[in-house]
């Protein structure tokens, strides 16, 4: 019990650190830059005192590069299906899609065929690929592969817990609610963020990472109902003229959700965005520490002072400018 409250004083002690207060935030599009930052960051302070210190160490790296798999999908063919799984296109007919799509891969791809899978969404099965490869690179003690394999399965495992990742309606496209994916994902949680509890324990292993995995993208495709019916009803509501505003982001005036209409559509919802919240928070450190535990725990201090070598900031770099210059590969979410 004496650890246990230790660490949690110790958590609470360092809520400015892991919220990132005093740095200046930049609102972009979806949990996506802002909350996948977010869920990283605070992810860090899951950890047990054996990885905290290199963890700790690279906190600003592991924050800002956890949206490095959304900038790839300027630059690599192929990533977009990374981030999410239409599991409702496999029931064509009344069925629960989670009894039609096996949770192995290869009973997958012999059961639906892999152009399928690739063409509706590979998430849950891309996060056991990425935390195979970071196992192996805890077992190598390759520092930039820790690094950039730990940044990236933040990503992968936040993208499995909102609902609209889990659906081909992934913007009300398809029931005139375009705009929604960005509102649930990104607007509510700029709004919220400093009113959430970002206490969620401490990392577990999870002998069951399939398991798991496949739980949480249920949870979010579950909650769709009430995702979709709430705006609805909130519109509904609500006078027409009040759905909307503008807000001036950099020197671009932009319509976006008002802040009655979010604020609304959040409360109706009771809870459920910063539960989806906690759940990727604490997924993300129990995958960083279960890859730690199946690699044999290596003394991750005897990799402590070393900082990212410069190929992998170069790395970084190139990244950064194909985000920037290049054209979206794969669907846009906003």
């Amino acid at each position: 019990m004496g650890n246990w409250l230790n660490y949690k004083v110790l958590y609470l002690l360092a809520i400015p650190l892991f919220l990132g207060l005093g740095q200046k935030q930049q609102t972009q599009k979806k949990w996506g830059f802002f909350g996948h930052k977010r869920i990283n960051r605070i992810a860090t302070f899951t950890l047990p005192p054996e990885m905290f210190g290199f963890y700790k160490e690279h906190i600003e790296y592991l924050t800002e590069h956890a949206v490095d798999p959304d900038k790839r999908r300027y630059a690599m063919e192929g990533e977009a299906q990374r981030h999410y799984i239409d599991i409702d296109h496999y029931a064509k007919h009344g069925e629960d899609p989670f009894d039609v799509v096996p949770v192995r891969w290869t009973d997958a791809v012999n059961k639906l065929t892999e152009d399928t899978l690739q063409a509706y969404g590979i998430v849950p099965w891309h996060i056991m690929v990425m935390k195979k490869r970071l196992q192996k690179a805890f077992e190598r003690k390759n520092v930039d592969l820790i690094l950039k394999y730990s940044a990236d399965i933040g990503h992968y495992i936040g993208d499995a817990h909102v609902p609209l990742h889990t659906t081909e309606n992934y913007n009300g496209q398809m029931t005139n609610q375009k705009g929604i994916h960005g509102l649930w994902e990104s607007r509510l949680v700029e709004i919220n963020y400093e009113n959430y509890d970002y206490f969620v324990g401490k990392a577990e292993h999870l002998s069951n990472l399939q398991d798991h995995i496949w739980k949480a993208v249920k949870a979010s495709h579950y909650a769709l109902d009430s995702v979709f019916q709430m705006e609805i009803d909130v519109t509904n509501d609500m006078s027409s003229d009040m759905k909307y505003s503008f807000e001036q982001r950099g020197a671009t005036t932009v319509s976006v959700y008002s802040y009655e209409f979010s604020q609304e559509y959040h409360r109706r919802m009771n809870g459920m965005v910063e539960r989806r919240l906690q759940d990727a928070i604490s997924t993300v450190g129990s995958v960083w520490y279960t890859a730690w535990v199946d690699a044999g725990q290596p003394d991750l201090g005897k990799l402590q002072n070393t900082p990212p070598s410069d190929e992998l900031l170069e790395e970084m770099k190139s990244l950064d400018e194909h985000f920037h210059n290049d054209k979206h590969k794969g669907r846009i979410c906003e």
